[in-house]
């Protein structure tokens, strides 16, 4: 399906360096949820220990945990992955350390569900607006929660900074809280935060401007380039979204798409659908982008950079199938790689 021509060294495989931080090959393993925790504790386990580092060990460049939860009652789920304490740091940063020493770079994914809280207690969102019928009824967020959140996002900035962390990603996609108030679809408010594309940005404006008063690394933005609606975020909107992150000294957006309302896709989606909104934002604001979504194969990643619509290919579930997809990838590109030292005797074989 595939074909292009293969140099000796790929661009998959080649290096390069975001926001100061210097990767040795294009592939990241993209943050999926593991609900790997004890609920309500948020703490590293044993599982996260031997799933992150089994795909650096595959040779990935970049491995990005999970969406992990600012805030306690801004979980999706009960088992979530958590930042909203000091006493998490520590797990974070065995975490790091374990990836770090087989050679790969590691980011961490923060988030905030809002209306998508999956958790007993108070949901919030900007609007009350539930995500679909059978969604409990959000209550509007005042002012003051506004800030709290806000407040959140910085602090686990600074954990993740503590902990070591080479990348942050903020989860402004897959209709979270931040994803929330980017899209009219969610945002119905009637003060600065609600209204015109620009007011709708303002909440996610004063997370980075917060961020970066603790955070100097590498900032990523993940973003639902379409909401798949009418009436909601087109990629022309996004591209809007872009220009202002761009300007406020992200480093690199990560284009996936949709769920900001359930999905009514009238076919199913087919490999690379999700490429042209890295390619356009890449093309259009300047800014390095991410393609995610059905991409599975190393001839196919090869072509999209060597096209080039993105910088950096994010492979999800592939990995979660074979944690040595980097190797795979190799072979089909017909390049070297290094293996891991133990693996030598066999990978080169």
């Amino acid at each position: 399906m595939f074909k292009i021509e293969v140099a000796k060294m790929s661009i998959l495989f080649s290096p390069i360096t975001i926001g100061g931080v210097s990767l040795k090959n294009r592939i990241v393993m993209s943050p999926m949820g593991m609900n790997a925790c004890k609920a309500e504790d948020g703490k590293v386990t044993n599982w996260h220990k031997i799933h992150y580092p089994s795909r650096a060990v595959g040779q990935v460049g970049l491995i990005m945990v999970e969406a992990t939860a600012v805030s306690l009652d801004g979980r999706t789920d009960p088992d979530d992955l958590g930042i909203w304490e000091d006493g998490q740091i520590s797990g974070l940063k065995e975490l790091v350390d374990m990836v770090h020493e087989q050679g790969a770079k590691i980011g961490i994914q923060l988030c905030h569900g809002g209306r998508k809280s999956k958790i007993p207690g108070k949901i919030m969102a900007p609007s009350a607006i539930p995500y679909d019928e059978n969604s409990i009824v959000p209550e509007a967020m005042t002012e003051e929660e506004m800030y709290e959140v806000i407040a959140a996002f910085k602090e686990s900035a600074r954990r993740a900074k503590q902990a070591g962390f080479d990348v942050l990603e903020l989860h402004a996609a897959h209709g979270y809280l931040i994803n929330q108030f980017l899209s009219p679809l969610s945002n119905k408010r009637g003060d600065k935060y609600g209204g015109n594309l620009e007011n709708r940005y303002q909440f996610l404006k004063e997370v980075i401007h917060e961020i970066h008063k603790v955070w100097d690394g590498a900032l990523f933005v993940r973003i639902s380039a379409t909401d798949y609606h009418p009436e909601g975020c087109s990629i022309d909107d996004y591209i809007v979204y872009g220009s202002m992150m761009k300007e406020q000294g992200v480093h690199f957006i990560d284009c996936s798409s949709g769920w900001i309302v359930p999905p009514n896709f009238s076919e199913r989606p087919g490999p690379g659908y999700q490429v042209p909104f890295a390619s356009q934002m890449k093309k259009e604001v300047q800014i390095p982008t991410g393609a995610v979504g059905l991409i599975t194969s190393g001839l196919q990643a090869e072509k999209i950079l060597v096209e080039g619509h993105a910088d950096l290919i994010f492979i999800g579930q592939e990995l979660l199938r074979d944690p040595y997809w980097p190797k795979r990838a190799a072979k089909e590109l017909n390049v070297s790689i290094d293996a891991p030292p133990s693996y030598e005797y066999i990978w080169n074989k």
